[in-house]
């Protein structure tokens, strides 16, 4: 069986914000790197939590605080940064591969609901890139249309024109749905609508109420989707489409 793959490369960060000179940083990221190989598994957490402290982030220093996680035995943890690497790098099978392992000890073995294969594909299709690349894309598109409609415009060989023509309309095409995959990636980002259960054992109850009858209890690491927020409750839904409130204190969004 393939191991948890921890990443050692140096670290190549997003910043927002960053209080932390670059070379502290990197220094933060090797002494963290070290600890894990050592297997002092919580001077690795407190080093990447560090780096995330300073406004770092990057889909290498979420998997690898996901793999320590998961070294301690802190599954729910774990699949948390797992899911936040993956939202920045949907295509890296490292990510996919250690989220596998880590949902396989999860306690809740939920089915999810049959989607229609045309929406599954155009889910799959917006998250095999991140938002962006997406956006990049849109640019190239969008630059691809302006050359194919000059095309048209300027050259007066027909065989030119219909060329320009049919390549600004699927240029076209292509800008509108690479800005709708960017767009939605962004807002994901932004208003994060997914969360993991951190309590070994949540109950999620038929309102937001502790008084209130418990539908099912949830349990560490189990993902769900948060459609609404009243006060310190979050009302919460699973893969089979079930729905319930649960204590905001129990979940953790994937942000």
């Amino acid at each position: 069986m393939k191991k948890i793959i921890l990443i050692v490369f140096p670290l190549v960060a997003l910043c927002c914000g960053t209080v932390v000179a670059q070379a502290d940083a990197d220094k933060i990221w090797d002494d963290a790197n070290t600890a894990y190989i050592n297997a002092d598994y919580v001077a690795a957490i407190d080093g990447y939590e560090k780096l995330l402290d300073s406004g770092l982030e990057s889909n290498w220093l979420y998997l690898n605080l996901g793999n320590a996680y998961f070294k301690r035995g802190m599954n729910g943890k774990a699949i948390l940064n797992y899911n936040r690497a993956l939202k920045l790098a949907p295509s890296d099978d490292d990510i996919r591969y250690n989220l596998s392992i880590a949902e396989a000890r999860t306690q809740d073995r939920i089915e999810s609901v049959p989607v229609f294969f045309v929406k599954r594909w155009i889910v799959s299709l917006g998250r095999s890139v991140g938002s962006n690349t997406w956006a990049v894309l849109s640019l190239v598109f969008f630059a691809l249309m302006l050359f194919c409609t000059g095309v048209y415009l300027l050259l007066r060989r027909v065989s030119f024109q219909k060329a320009g023509f049919c390549g600004a309309l699927v240029s076209l095409l292509l800008f509108v749905v690479s800005v709708a995959y960017a767009s939605a990636g962004r807002k994901a980002r932004l208003h994060p609508d997914e969360a993991v259960v951190m309590s070994s054992a949540a109950p999620v109850k038929s309102s937001p109420d502790a008084s209130s009858t418990d539908i099912f209890v949830l349990h560490e690491g189990t993902k769900v989707g948060v459609r609404n927020s009243l006060g310190d409750w979050r009302e919460i839904v699973i893969a089979d489409g079930n729905k319930g409130w649960i204590q905001a204190s129990a979940i953790e969004m994937i942000d």
